[in-house]
C-alpha cells in the first residue's frame, strides 16, 4: 500500500500533502450526497493507491476498524465505486477502485435516483387510482369534483417529471449522456 517507499522524506511529506488534499475534497464531495465523510476518504485513500487492497491494508493505513472499513466497502461496492478483484496467491479479499469518475456520478446518482423514483411514481399512481375512483364516486357534486380534478392534474404534471426524469436515469445508465455532454478527454 506504501507507493511512496524508497523517496526522501521531503518528497513523502509533499505528496502526501497534496494526496490529503484531495482525498478531504473528495470525502467532502461525496458527504454532499450523503456518503459519510469517512467513506469518501475511504475511496480517496483507495483512488490514489497503486493496486487491490484488503480490509487489513485499508484498516491499518486509515486507523479504524476493521468492521468501520467492512461497512464502508460495502456502500462503496453497492455503488458501484470499487470493485472486488482476485489477487493470485491470497485468499483475502481484494477491493480496487473504479477510477472512471463519470460512471463512477451515473452510476451513483442512478441507483439513488431509480429508488427515489420507483417509490415515488407508485405514490402517485396509488394517489391518482384513488383520486379518479372519487371523481366517479362524486361525479354529481361539482365542488368535489372541481377540486379532485385539480388534484388529478397537479398528480398528473408530477408524473410526467418522474417519466422525464427516468429517461434522464436511463441516459446514465446507458451512457447516452455523454452524446449530449461529452467527456472531456
Amino acid at each position: 500500500m506504501n507507493d511512496l517507499e524508497g523517496l526522501l522524506p521531503e518528497q513523502i511529506e509533499r505528496i502526501s500533502k497534496a494526496r490529503e488534499r484531495v482525498i478531504d475534497s473528495i470525502g467532502k464531495n461525496m458527504d454532499l450526497y450523503g456518503i459519510t465523510l469517512s467513506i469518501g476518504h475511504l475511496y480517496g485513500y483507495m483512488y490514489f493507491n497503486q493496486g487491490p487492497v484488503t480490509l487489513d491494508e485499508l484498516s491499518h493505513t486509515m486507523g479504524m476498524s476493521k468492521t468501520s472499513m467492512s461497512t464502508g466497502v460495502r456502500t462503496l461496492l453497492d455503488l458501484k465505486m470499487i470493485d472486488k478483484v482476485w489477487g493470485k496467491g491470497t485468499r483475502k479479499d481484494l477491493f480496487e477502485v473504479v477510477p472512471d469518475w463519470h460512471q463512477n456520478f451515473s452510476d451513483y446518482f442512478s441507483i439513488k435516483w431509480r429508488k427515489a423514483v420507483e417509490g415515488n411514481m407508485t405514490a402517485l399512481n396509488k394517489s391518482l387510482a384513488e383520486i379518479r375512483l372519487m371523481k366517479n364516486e362524486y361525479a354529481d357534486e361539482p365542488d368535489i369534483e372541481r377540486l379532485l380534478l385539480t388534484d388529478e392534474t397537479k398528480i398528473e404534471e408530477a408524473v410526467k417529471y418522474y417519466r422525464w426524469l427516468l429517461k434522464l436515469i436511463e441516459s446514465l445508465e446507458t451512457g447516452k449522456i455523454f452524446d449530449f455532454i461529452p467527456k472531456e478527454e
